[in-house]
């Protein structure tokens, strides 16, 4: 599916190698993931009819409040590149969520982060979950992130289910402890 099929379905998606429009402002990046919610037509965009204005006041606002939600609203006309790499992905979600999503899918969003930037993205991640009810599936390999934050937790070898449960259940499984810290046998 294209990915306006795959928003349509009400999925938005973050990758492990961030992808935002880097010579855009943090706002713009953010409005982009609004352009689903635009209600005037290319004539009213050609035209400049106070339609077109209205609607772009209108997304400008959405686009503020989430940046609100991340901290990242006194970066809104800073380019994208020149955020941190944590901020950076905290944009990279406030531009998912603005597509109104769902699902949301988390593609390794630890990766590269320091212990510091994971443990703002552990914050950043329960907002998102209390503020937006929406569905997360998480795919991470920092341990201590699935751990602070998953409700369920499915373990995956060579592509199999090794186990699925709570997080304390799966920090227990021996299947686990074996496949992933070796047994002393």
């Amino acid at each position: 599916m294209s990915p306006t099929q795959i928003t349509q379905y009400g999925i938005a998606r973050t990758f492990q190698n961030i992808r935002l429009f880097k010579d855009m402002s943090v706002l713009d990046n953010v409005k982009v993931g609004l352009h689903h919610s635009q209600n005037y037509s290319l004539f009213s965009t050609v035209l400049r009819l106070p339609k077109y204005f209205k609607g772009e006041e209108a997304m400008e606002e959405m686009a503020l409040s989430l940046l609100r939600v991340f901290d990242l609203e006194q970066f809104a006309h800073v380019k994208a590149s020149n955020l941190p790499y944590g901020k950076q992905r905290k944009l990279e979600i406030a531009r998912a969520l603005a597509t109104s999503p769902k699902l949301l899918l988390l593609d390794e969003p630890a990766a590269g982060m320091n212990p510091t930037e994971t443990a703002e993205l552990m914050e950043t991640i329960k907002i998102v979950r209390e503020k937006f009810s929406i569905a997360i599936l998480l795919i991470e390999h920092d341990m201590k992130l699935v751990m602070g934050i998953c409700e369920k937790i499915a373990v995956l070898n060579f592509g199999t289910i090794l186990a699925f449960g709570t997080p304390e259940e799966i920090k227990n499984n021996p299947d686990v402890v074996a496949a992933y810290l070796g047994n002393d046998e």
